[in-house]
């Protein structure tokens, strides 16, 4: 199997079929060995049916269908586990994704050495105000955060060596940062390629702006794991210590200005440097507590994959 084709979709039975021919008709003339992947993520229209339909016309065409609506990065995740091609493709079923782009991109992976692809609509035909320009402010963040330089991190057009979408894990909302989610695993060979972007055909978009704002959340959790999350005592204990030095100077200044200056001066507990003192060191505490158990529980995991590796070896 050379290529692997995943679509996830929601509602877009008037395009399916369309989408369908176009690709078969690319697959035939580049004498590809494929299968496409239709994930419906509980579409509540046609989809289904016609997704079974072709399947019946064409062995190559398979369908997971979720009973609700989970969401991209989960279709994806579904697709990912399923798929048996060298290399896979994703796109969107909208037929804003052109499936003319599909043998260069996999020539990129199969004869070029790349582990990944991402798109880039550099021309796009959406609304510059509530599209284009929030798209370009979130990838201008998302370079900024992850360090990955692509231009086009929301484009759907990617394509990928079997191994990456074997080893990565998408969850959540995070199927925008599918590229840093790679190179966070140890696939560090990723390029991009300018794709033809076409108005939609068919129906209306399924996103609203609130992907933006989700994007942005994602993208905070992202850049903290991959920073952090191999070594959480390095935030948690530094932030622990500042906040500990920060109560134990209140207790210092506060212990020499009571016995030394002010002697005659009001309780200590009367004064509020006291319960700012406090407080700072018990956050400091707990901060530093946190991390100290984030470092066991990975030390934890660790040997319990050395262990799983070393069981399989033996058999």
């Amino acid at each position: 199997m050379q290529l692997s084709i995943v679509i996830p979709l929601l509602n877009e039975e008037e395009s399916l079929k369309e989408l369908h021919d176009w690709i078969v008709s690319v697959m035939q003339s580049n004498h590809f060995l494929y299968e496409i992947l239709f994930i419906d993520d509980g579409s509540t229209d046609d989809s289904w049916q016609i997704i079974s339909n072709l399947s019946k016309e064409n062995s190559n065409v398979k369908g997971i269908r979720f009973l609700k609506n989970f969401g991209k990065s989960q279709a994806l995740h579904a697709g990912f586990k399923a798929v048996k091609g060298d290399v896979v493709i994703t796109m969107d079923a909208d037929l804003q994704d052109n499936p003319e782009e599909i043998p260069e991109l996999y020539q990129m992976i199969h004869n070029e050495g790349y582990e990944l692809v991402s798109g880039w609509k550099k021309k796009r035909y959406d609304s510059i105000l509530f599209k284009n320009m929030p798209s370009k402010l979130f990838n201008w963040a998302a370079r900024r955060t992850s360090g990955v330089k692509l231009n086009d991190f929301n484009c759907g057009l990617k394509a990928y060596s079997k191994d990456v979408v074997k080893t990565i894990e998408v969850y959540g909302e995070m199927h925008r940062y599918i590229p840093v989610l790679a190179k966070s695993a140890g696939f560090s060979n990723i390029g991009e390629k300018i794709v033809q972007h076409q108005a939609r055909k068919y129906g209306k978009t399924k996103f609203g702006m609130e992907r933006f704002t989700n994007g942005f959340l994602d993208l905070i959790t992202i850049w903290f794991v991959s920073k952090f999350g191999k070594r959480p005592m390095h935030l948690f204990g530094a932030l622990g210590v500042v906040m500990f030095m920060i109560g134990f100077a209140f207790t210092l200044y506060i212990g020499i200005d009571k016995y030394y200056i002010n002697t005659a001066a009001r309780l200590i507990t009367d004064r509020p440097q006291f319960y700012i003192a406090l407080t700072a060191m018990l956050i400091g505490s707990q901060l530093f507590l946190a991390g100290f158990v984030g470092e066991m529980i990975i030390r934890s995991r660790k040997n319990e994959t050395r262990y799983t590796i070393s069981e399989e070896t033996k058999k």
